[in-house]
């Protein structure tokens, strides 16, 4: 499974968000029809709310796509 790292700036990121900014879809809206489809998971779990708040420590996986997602300098 790859895996990709993700450092926050700030508390938390929005689920649909996250997805763009790592490269796994091209626009925010993108993220959310992903989501919808029920293809992304949280900590496991299949996540159906588009903008769910991701925080410092969760995994989010797509496929066979996992993200962890770390507290970066300033989180």
């Amino acid at each position: 499974m790859p895996k990709l790292s993700f450092e926050l700036d700030r508390e938390f990121i929005e689920l649909n968000q996250l997805l763009k900014l790592v490269g796994l879809c091209d626009s925010g809206g993108a993220g959310k029809a992903m989501v919808a489809r029920g293809d992304v998971r949280v900590d496991g779990q299949v996540e159906l709310r588009k903008t769910c708040k991701i925080r410092a420590g969760q995994r989010v996986s797509v496929d066979d796509v996992e993200i962890q997602v770390a507290s970066g300098p300033e989180g």
